[in-house]
């Protein structure tokens, strides 16, 4: 086994809230990488954190009546005390109010102003709060942030700049030569695209301003900018520049971030670690949004975010852990809630992992008591199983290094349904009737194999129910992904124990009424009186591109009654589009037929598929009725 180091890090969390699914997201892939890293054999650490200066804190604790400090310690205590409830399991928290990192900060600055990279300026702009940047006007989305849709503040002070522009060369070669270092590739190409326009940045606010901060080095006057002081947690909790840990892990770092935060990490955050003659990361890993039951970016301000304390007590930590990670391929969008993992838990986990958990192991206890029955000759039906089994597990090493855990999952998920046709095939309550004992205890041991590579492989996703399996099988050993790679290792006679259910049936009906109530409780007064004719100009109308096209291909989606995937010819090139017309439309009725297509609409993932664009549909009370030209009109013409 390898005794690489692995070192993983989400984003420090802004102690103005408390946390809410998005922040669970991030930290559950880190604890799973984790996990994974750990089963290979590696040296792996984990880091997160709270992020607790800047004038958004000074705000969020005026309004509640208290300091900042007092605010702080309240919620990054939330966000501690969440990550056990949902297996979580850092290495380290690091507080940026903490001594240990502000040290670090200050020396990391220091050495930047005598690089000769820092100067003193006016700073004129437009200024987000919730974002805590800077924003030019071409910038914003009608005159509003782009990411919180709010005006920002006109701000005309004396800042210390950061000679950046100096190092968009460098940090241009450097993609180039190592383009795998931001990933996936769209967003190595957007901070391409930020390095053909050179920029200094902003790195400190006076204290007329904002006094909760860290003052800098060489003048009291100023704190540092909320980003200069929480981009450097990654290094203030290894111990930089001396530390132990910082010379074990730093070479081998892999960031997790939300697209939403890319500019700091992709462009600042580099730049600042070459000034100050530290080597970067080795991944910058970046994540899509959720979305929220109203299909918008999930947002606490827009009421349509989740509690990840709600869906963990509805439905269990790992539960919840293995919807996060299936429903998102990594740097897309994805749309969850309460139902989604409430169906997924339904149909991967109790339908067909843990009925095959308790049916083979209910019919071991039967006929061979509580221990492993004997092996007899195999077969060609066992044969196959095994060798489609072995092949899973170099899949599933593949995607886990490439950020596609839902591939794995899927991968693993195979598996488990290919080893349920086998048990349904070979009938082994029939054999147990019979005479053929060394048939039944061979078909038995063939599937508990499965299981116990199952569990190696889940492991770093379920922790806690695959712990359990795993204790069912007689294993007390801790999973090791070498162990995955064999066959037969569970050994005849050994003790197994039926135990409790692994994955007790959600109640599906019951989600779909708290997100429902959910969606009702976010209405506001005047959603409710909004003129349902509200007109638009001439312009927003023209922005939206519609054009025909000629649906050539449909499937139904696994595991929902309403959506189909369709392959549209939109004359130039052929989109993949997720539409909801199912229930009035079959897969092979529609293939052919002509539709309008909103061609300009942003890519989403709708159940794990992603949609390049919207079919026009029209909601009568017969169903919905699919909009098209009156006669065979040429595929990709344009819709006046």
């Amino acid at each position: 086994m390898s005794s690489q180091a692995y070192y993983v890090t989400t984003p420090i969390y802004y102690a103005s809230d408390p946390p809410f699914i998005g922040n669970a997201w991030t930290t559950v892939v880190a604890d799973a990488l984790t996990r994974f890293a750990q089963i290979e054999g590696k040296d792996a650490y984990f880091l997160t954190g709270t992020d607790e200066h800047g004038p958004k804190v000074e705000k969020s604790a005026a309004a509640a009546g208290i300091g900042p400090k007092e605010w702080v310690d309240d919620i990054s205590g939330k966000y501690r005390a969440m990550w056990p409830t949902l297996n979580i399991e850092p290495s380290d928290f690091i507080r940026t109010t903490e001594e240990r990192h502000k040290r670090v900060v200050v020396e990391l600055l220091q050495r930047v102003y005598d690089a000769g990279d820092i100067y003193l300026s006016e700073k004129e702009g437009l200024y987000c709060l919730g974002c805590e940047i800077f924003y030019n006007e071409n910038e914003l989305d009608d005159g509003r942030c782009p990411t919180h849709g709010t005006e920002p503040e006109h701000i005309n002070e004396p800042n210390y700049f950061f000679r950046m522009s100096k190092y968009y060369g460098w940090w241009s070669d450097y993609l180039k030569e190592n383009p795998e270092t931001i990933r996936p590739e769209r967003y190595r190409n957007e901070v391409e695209g930020w390095l053909r326009n050179p920029t200094d940045l902003s790195i400190s606010r006076p204290k007329s301003r904002v006094t909760w901060g860290i003052e800098l080095p060489f003048d009291s006057d100023h704190v540092a900018y909320v980003w200069f002081d929480a981009l450097t947690n990654y290094i203030s909790a290894l111990g930089w520049p001396d530390g132990e840990l910082f010379a074990k892990y730093w070479p081998t770092a892999e960031h997790l971030v939300g697209k939403d935060i890319l500019r700091q990490h992709g462009l600042y955050w580099p730049i600042m670690l070459k000034s100050a003659g530290v080597p970067i990361y080795r991944h910058l890993n970046v994540h899509g949004f959720w979305q929220g039951f109203d299909g918008r970016k999930m947002s606490k301000s827009l009421g349509n975010s989740i509690d990840p304390a709600d869906v963990r007590d509805a439905h269990g930590a790992d539960s919840v852990r293995y919807a996060l990670l299936r429903e998102m391929p990594f740097g897309l969008d994805a749309n969850i809630g309460d139902a989604i993992i409430a169906e997924r838990a339904n149909s991967d986990l109790a339908n067909d992992l843990g009925n095959l958990a308790s049916r083979v192991l209910a019919l071991v206890q039967r006929s061979f008591g509580d221990n492993m029955p004997p092996v007899g000759a195999a077969t060609i039906e066992d044969t196959n199983l095994r060798d489609q089994w072995l092949a899973v597990t170099p899949v599933v090493r593949d995607a886990w290094h490439d950020l596609r855990m839902s591939s794995a999952i899927e991968s693993v998920m195979e598996g488990i349904r290919a080893t349920n046709r086998y048990v349904d095939s070979q009938r082994p309550w029939d054999l147990a009737k019979s005479d053929e004992i060394d048939r039944l205890g061979t078909v038995l041991c063939t599937a508990l194999e499965t299981l116990r590579i199952a569990s190696v492989l889940f492991w770093p996703i379920m922790p806690e129910r695959m712990t359990l399996l795993r204790k069912q099988l007689g294993i007390e050993k801790t999973p090791q992904i070498a162990d995955a790679e064999e066959w037969g290792l569970l050994e005849t006679g050994a003790l197994l124990s039926l135990g409790e259910q692994l994955f007790p049936r959600a109640d599906v009906d019951a989600a779909r009424a708290r997100e429902q109530a959910k969606a009702d409780s976010v209405k506001t007064p005047e959603a409710d009186q909004a003129d349902p004719e509200e007109t638009i100009d001439f312009e927003q109308f023209a922005s939206v591109k519609l054009r025909v096209g000629t649906i050539v291909a449909a499937d139904t989606l696994p595991k929902t009654s309403k959506l189909l995937k369709l392959q549209v010819d939109l004359g130039d090139e052929t989109r993949q589009i997720v539409a909801g017309i199912a229930e009035s439309y079959s897969a092979d009725d529609i293939v052919g037929r002509q539709v309008v297509v909103v061609a300009n609409l942003e890519p989403a993932t709708i159940r794990g598929v992603e949609s390049q664009g919207m079919l026009l549909a029209a909601d009568s009370q017969a169903g919905l009725r699919i909009v098209c030209p009156d006669a065979e009109t040429p595929a990709g013409s344009p819709v006046q």
